[in-house]
């Protein structure tokens, strides 16, 4: 089991998308979650992100490489694959 820690962003709700919290994984092309809370939406991420990794691994793709907190990070995951 490998360890990857990848920055987030959690955006604030916007009349654009329906007033839900979004949340992505730059590293992690397509990589997004909705919810209507912060929590929820960053645990949907975090599931999201396992998820991902997973079958990029299943399909032998190149996985990203693990990343470390910024001066610009809105949060981090730990995410095991």
């Amino acid at each position: 089991m490998e360890l990857y820690q990848f920055e987030f962003i959690l955006h604030e709700p916007e009349e654009s998308h329906g007033w839900m919290y979004r949340a992505e994984i730059p590293a992690l092309q397509g990589c997004r979650a909705w919810g209507d809370t912060p929590e929820e939406t960053l645990e949907a991420l975090w599931g999201n992100a396992r998820i991902l990794l997973q079958l990029q691994k299943e399909r032998a793709e190149p996985l990203p490489p693990a990343t470390t907190r910024s001066k610009r990070t809105k949060g981090i995951f730990t995410v095991t694959a």
